[in-house]
Order: C-alpha cells, then structure tokens, then sequence
C-alpha cells in the first residue's frame, strides 16, 4: 500500500511558547482538492508554512509520500500569499516561472531549452503568455497570482500547497484558477489551498479542513462543511456568516429528506 501524499502527525507550531497549531493529525489522498478554511488566526497559513519547513515546528512532523519534509520540499510546490512577495524585485514574469524549473537541475544548471518551453507552456494555460517579457512589478494583482500560479505548475509534481490564491483577484481570474485546481485533481495531485470565502467551498472544493489552532473536522465537503461545524470553528464570530450557516442549514434538510 503505498504512503499518503501528504500526512501530518502530531504537529505543534507555537510562537513565543504560544501554540498556533495543537497536535494536528491529518493526511490527504491523492486526487483530493482540499479547502483550509478557519477564522484569522486560526494557524491556516502557518499550517502551509510549516509543511514547507519556513516555520520551527515544537514538536510532530509532516511526511510527503512517506518521507520527511524535508527531503521532499523541492518536489512540493508552494503558493504563497501574494502580499508576502517583494514584487518590486526586478524580473519577468517568464523568470519568475522558470525558478519553478530549479528543482530539476543539477547543481549550478542553468535552465535548458526543455524548461523554458515548459515555462512557455505553464504561462500560456493561466493566460499569461503575451506577458512574459513584463516585469513583475507592471503586473496586476491577479496577473501576479497568475504568474505564481504558473511558476508552481512549472514544477510538474503532484503536491500543490496555495496560500489564499483567490484573495484579491479579479473575477476572470478566480474562474481561471477554478479550472487549474480542477484540472490538476483530474490528474491525482493532491491540493490544499487556504480559503477564505466560505460560500464557494461547496462549489470549488472536495474536501475541507476546518481549522481553529486545532483541525475541528476534516473530511467530504459533503458531510464536514456543516452549520454545526462552522459553529464549532468560528465560535462567536459565526453570526458574521449568517448567509452561509443559512444556506447550510438548508442543504443539509434536503439531503435528510432526500435519503428518506
């Protein structure tokens, strides 16, 4: 039986002794599209952070394919929130996707023919390709999310990790991103993707993880994104999320009528 694309195991995160995750245990499939979604706070994007070993774990570890982290990071690849880049550091948008490609040189390489058409390539299928002579800098916020976007495809793995891809983009390019997600479920990656818009969780996702320093549920859309399990996640703050806990509400009364 092979290993898991992605398992955590006891995994504790803390910030000056304050613990920002609490013994998470959790793994993922292969082919599976999963959301993070909790309040601010809640150790969403630390939780991403700490799977790519940017942040100290106290104590646990995450293993890829049954190996440590570490000794597979270069093969995950890893989307981070677009706010957290320098994106006045001075290069294309082709150069941006072409890092993707780092991890399969040797030491010292230089990017071959074969990576530049795959940088080409990855630039064309997020609609970004008449743009890569652009300096980053020039670029919109959605066509900068475009271009990481594509820098991770470039990477050609199997494990994508997206910190808030959707945040702050336009709406052409939250469909384009919608259809990237999917496109790579249809071929067995595993995606977790840190979400913040919980009305399109039903519609986007697979699975979901709700999360509050510690992983509340985990599991099917289907069954886990529940008003019960918001409810439990967000705590007060729920009366924020009427509309949606509504709507919940409402799905789950047809699917216990619809299975009676």
């Amino acid at each position: 039986m092979n290993p898991p694309p992605i398992e955590i195991h006891d995994l504790t995160v803390a910030y000056h002794h304050r613990p920002v995750l609490w013994d998470i245990d959790v793994s993922f499939a292969a082919g599976e599209l999963v959301a993070i979604v909790g309040p601010n706070g809640a150790g969403k994007s630390t939780l991403i952070k700490a799977m790519m070993g940017l942040v100290p774990l106290a104590s646990g570890h995450v293993n890829f394919f049954g190996e440590p982290s570490v000794k597979r990071r270069s093969t995950v690849a890893y989307v981070p929130q677009r706010g957290s880049v320098d994106w006045d550091f001075p290069t294309t948008a082709l150069d941006v996707v072409l890092m993707g490609r780092y991890g399969q040189l040797p030491l010292f390489g230089r990017p071959r023919r074969k990576d530049k058409e795959i940088a080409v390539e990855c630039l064309k299928k997020v609609g970004m390709l008449e743009f890569a002579k652009r300096q980053i800098s020039q670029l919109s916020g959605g066509q900068q999310q475009r271009v990481f976007l594509a820098r991770a495809l470039a990477q050609q793995t199997s494990v994508y990790l997206m910190d808030e891809p959707f945040a702050g983009v336009d709406a052409s390019t939250e469909k384009a991103i919608v259809v990237l997600l999917r496109e790579l479920r249809e071929q067995g990656s595993t995606v977790l993707v840190v979400h913040h818009d919980l009305q399109t969780v039903p519609e986007y996702f697979d699975s979901v993880m709700l999360l509050n320093l510690r992983c509340v549920a985990f599991g099917p859309v289907e069954t886990t994104f529940t008003a019960e399990n918001l409810q439990k996640t967000y705590g007060g703050h729920l009366h924020l999320l009427t509309e949606v806990g509504e709507k919940l509400r409402q799905r789950e009364w047809r699917h216990r009528n619809a299975t009676h």
